[in-house]
């Protein structure tokens, strides 16, 4: 159901952190011993990237024995992967797989609530999210977000059609750039066009000359029912989106406007989850 991260990013992650071997596990002796270590939560969690997370564990020399899958909600207190090795391989994969899990197990909560608020108010709203994760992280990103029941909003500048006002600033303006708009939909048949509109009254010539999509940022919650009342009215088949400063505390008053779309960034940025770890020998493994 979600995109996995290739191997070779897996690979790097470990590389990073384990360079030229774990000279800690090396000098105790330690290395060959058999063991497990197992993840749990400490808080209520939409888990994510327990699949990289064990794939990272296996290349280092583990068996994963159990995972929970991503999107999955967990309890505080619950388990959510289990691994058997040797030490050495437990050790080396440790903080790797703590990170990626922590890490996109924050995102994924974040988003989950946001979700949820939005859609108990508003049920019909998708919940998109930006292009602004932290760079060389969008894999894990796109990931985690559509584990707490998200899509993206644009994967980049090469699959979609978003004009700001600093596309039609070099058009002449926005009314130019209006005229303009069934010449582009013909050109792309196969996109919807989005337009940014910077006030209620832009948005409502963007409607009228036939945008797919008008977005409308940091506008006021009364400003934007009132503004979503008067294109459903006169629009109707124009979809409305809202971003800008959106996050779990406000997202249900943006959903209860009525907007179709709720554009945000804010999932990317926040604590981690909280999951806690043990690795314990399990010297057994030696007789069976």
């Amino acid at each position: 159901m979600y995109n996995l991260i290739p191997d070779s990013e897996i690979g790097r992650f470990i590389e990073e952190d384990v360079p030229y071997g774990d000279l800690t596990t090396t000098l105790l002796g330690i290395g060959g011993e058999p063991g497990e270590i197992a993840f749990t939560t400490r808080e209520r969690t939409t888990v994510c990237c327990t699949e990289e997370a064990g794939r990272g564990l296996a290349r280092c020399g583990a068996e994963v024995l159990f995972a929970l899958p991503s999107g999955t909600v967990a309890a505080p207190g619950t388990e959510i992967l289990r691994a058997a090795g040797p030490a050495a391989a437990l050790h080396a994969g440790w903080k790797v797989a703590m990170n990626l899990l922590e890490y996109a197990s924050g995102i994924s909560t974040r988003t989950a609530t946001i979700v949820e608020r939005a859609r108990a108010v508003n049920p019909a709203i998708t919940v998109v999210t930006t292009r602004k994760s932290f760079p060389g992280t969008k894999k894990i990103a796109i990931k985690a977000i559509m584990a707490g029941g998200a899509f993206p909003h644009r994967l980049g500048l090469s699959e979609s059609i978003l004009v700001f006002s600093q596309h039609t600033a070099f058009l002449g303006g926005l009314d130019a750039f209006l005229e303009r708009i069934a010449d582009l939909k013909s050109r792309a048949p196969e996109q919807k066009i989005l337009v940014e509109a910077d006030s209620a009254d832009e948005a409502l010539r963007i409607a009228a000359a036939g945008a797919n999509v008008v977005q409308v940022d940091k506008m006021p919650v009364a400003e934007l029912a009132a503004l979503v009342s008067e294109i459903r009215s006169s629009f109707p088949g124009v979809a409305i989106s809202a971003a800008g400063g959106i996050n779990a505390e406000n997202a249900a008053e943006y959903a209860a406007t009525g907007i179709d779309i709720l554009v945000l960034s804010s999932v990317y940025f926040g604590k981690p989850a909280d999951f806690s770890t043990s690795i314990t020998p399990k010297p057994n493994q030696l007789r069976s």
